[in-house]
């Protein structure tokens, strides 16, 4: 009896002890800093080419790069700020033309010049939620986040055109450095190269009611006229993160 109580008692002490050094040890997800680059790919109306949809953005796929930071303030639970540059490309020739036989109809003529110059180049400042589940040198994060858009540029679009007193007449969709707000919310998935390191891939949904677009020398009653343009993005990133 007293063997098999000492032998329970030892058992007891070693459980124990067993249990202790794991709380000891046991590490939450550390904060981080990231620098990412990738692909931003436009969605909905901002993708359309389309001279009939007044909120066709006629966007390209192009490239994105950027810094992420989060900071785990509650075990799992972080705060995690973006901020990443895009450029999503300029019209192209076959926009130009279609534009060009839309506004010919639009005015009734049987030729009418279009020029298209500058580029879809915006900053997105995003911040929110992030909580990460964590398998062995895996890292899975979800997040919900929101902030500003703020455009650099639009593609600017001249049309001239002769009027019924074949006069020429031009007509110009300005570039646009407006700000929009944004939200969105995105997901990634990170691996441990170490204790400070890891490689990470990153998809992020972005959705903005539209950056404000202003018009020359255009009341909006005969043609295409565009006064805000919504932004609507999948961002697709591969980065590498410092823990910190």
């Amino acid at each position: 009896m007293k063997k098999t109580f000492t032998a329970l008692t030892t058992a007891l002490i070693i459980l124990a002890s067993f249990k202790a050094k794991a709380q000891d040890t046991k590490e939450y997800v550390k904060s981080y800093i990231s620098f990412l680059g990738g692909k931003s790919i436009p969605l909905s109306n901002y993708g359309q080419s389309n001279y009939n949809n007044n909120s066709a953005g006629f966007a390209k796929k192009g490239t994105v790069f950027g810094l992420e930071g989060a900071y785990y303030f509650y075990k799992n639970l972080a705060f995690v700020a973006t901020i990443s540059y895009q450029d999503q490309g300029e019209l192209s020739q076959n926009d130009v033309q279609a534009l060009s036989d839309g506004y010919n109809t639009s005015f009734h003529n049987n030729f009418t010049s279009v020029m298209a110059v500058n580029r879809y180049n915006n900053l997105n400042i995003l911040g929110g939620p992030q909580y990460s589940f964590v398998y062995h040198k895996f890292t899975l994060d979800l997040r919900a986040i929101g902030g500003l858009i703020k455009s650099y540029s639009t593609p600017s679009i001249q049309i001239q055109y002769t009027n019924g007193n074949n006069n020429l007449v031009t007509i110009s969709q300005n570039s646009s450095k407006s700000s929009a707000l944004a939200y969105g919310g995105g997901a990634g998935l990170r691996y441990s190269l170490g204790e400070h390191w890891d490689v990470n891939l990153r998809g992020n949904y972005i959705d903005s009611g539209g950056i404000k677009i202003s018009n020359t020398n255009n009341d909006g009653k005969v043609g295409r006229f565009v006064t805000k343009q919504p932004i609507t993005e999948i961002q697709t990133t591969l980065g590498i993160s410092l823990h910190l």
